[in-house]
């Protein structure tokens, strides 16, 4: 009898041990064939079965590029019964053959045990047979939307505080009545200068405006964002929006030799930060020092970082000869393993280093 009772204890420890969900797809591709690019979005849908002996749950389902999955089973599957994964993919403007990947995970034990383990992929491939293009390709307006269309609606400019830039807008009427065109209140750094039509545009007709953008009335310095709004009558889309990238400097060129004999001279601590390795959704503090060996006040003009999970802050914006200040930068990790680089520059008038570029680094695990 007591050889009996540890047999059945033993057979009970091994059932345990080994109860778990596992996933099973029917397919892990789904193969759309040919599809039109006008034809808008289409759907593939995964069927899995929980073979395993426990409930199963998709714990995260991530498309890749061009793919979206936000319909799935929610909740437990369990055992024996079955689930599934829609995947859409839109071809608008994406001509040609494609083949996107989906990352599963679940509960099961390795992923449980094992955060990077890898995850199941299921695939969606196809070809997207081109469409014709439409009038407003035909005719090159393919940057904006409606039926007044701007042809280049974006611009980059590298000036000096003391320059000024003309820009030439072509703008394009598709329309089968006048369309008006105004410019909302621009900010005094940028003003209309001249166009080749009058408050409208006729039904066909193709103009354009010349607008000037002063950074001398900017008053800022570093990489700027800056955008001009167009108030329309267009049936489709009333306000247009023409956008600036303007990275400003600051022009040292009439400092007379004793000026700059008795400028401000900038000393940093260090060129890189380093926040190691970080855990998701953590936040970190790194300092460094810049120090000012000039003989007249150096002026911390910007803080400019490239990428938005570092903020930085100084704790003085003017700072005296001989005096130090000191620079904050805080990390806060995303919700997902990655290698988040960076730099961010210090923009002063200290005419030898006008702008001291940091770089930083962290991982996330």
């Amino acid at each position: 009898m007591k050889k009996l009772s540890l047999l059945l204890l033993a057979v009970v420890s091994c059932v345990f041990c080994v109860a778990q969900p596992e996933i099973k797809f029917e397919n892990t591709t789904y193969d759309f064939g040919k599809i039109k690019e006008e034809g808008g979005k289409v759907t593939g849908k995964f069927i899995f079965t929980n073979v395993g002996n426990e409930p199963l749950e998709l714990t995260n389902v991530r498309p890749g590029c061009g793919c979206t999955a936000a319909n799935y089973t929610k909740g437990a599957i369990a055992p024996g019964e079955k689930g599934y994964i829609e995947a859409t993919y839109n071809p608008y403007n994406r001509p040609g053959a494609f083949n996107k990947n989906i990352r599963v995970t679940t509960n099961e034990p390795r992923f449980i045990e094992d955060e990077k383990a890898t995850p199941h992929m299921i695939f969606i491939k196809g070809e997207v047979i081109k469409r014709p293009p439409t009038e407003f390709e035909k005719a090159g307006y393919t940057k904006t939307s409606g039926m007044l269309r701007i042809k280049e609606p974006d611009v980059a400019h590298n000036l000096k505080n003391t320059e000024s830039v003309l820009d030439t807008f072509y703008v394009r009427n598709f329309w089968g009545k006048p369309v008006s065109i105004k410019l909302e209140n621009p900010a005094d750094y940028v003003s209309e200068v001249y166009r080749n039509f009058g408050a409208e545009l006729l039904p066909g007709q193709e103009g354009f405006f010349v607008l000037k953008y002063d950074a001398s009335k900017r008053n800022a310095f570093g990489q700027t964002k800056d955008q001009v709004t167009i108030t329309t009558n267009d049936s489709v889309e009333q306000v247009k929006r023409i956008h600036y990238a303007v990275n400003i400097k600051e022009d040292f060129s009439k400092m007379t030799p004793k000026q700059l004999k008795n400028a401000p001279a900038s000393e940093v601590s260090a060129t890189s930060i380093d926040f190691g390795d970080m855990q998701k959704n953590t936040t970190k503090t790194e300092k460094i020092t810049i120090k000012n060996n000039g003989k007249n006040p150096l002026i911390i003009r910007g803080l400019d970082v490239s990428n938005s999970q570092y903020k930085v802050s100084s704790n003085m914006t003017e700072i005296p000869t001989g005096t130090t200040a000191e620079i904050t930068v805080t990390f806060k990790a995303p919700n997902r393993n990655s290698t988040q680089n960076a730099s961010f520059d210090i923009i002063t008038n200290d005419p030898a280093n006008p702008v001291r570029t940091i770089t930083l680094n962290a991982k996330v695990q």
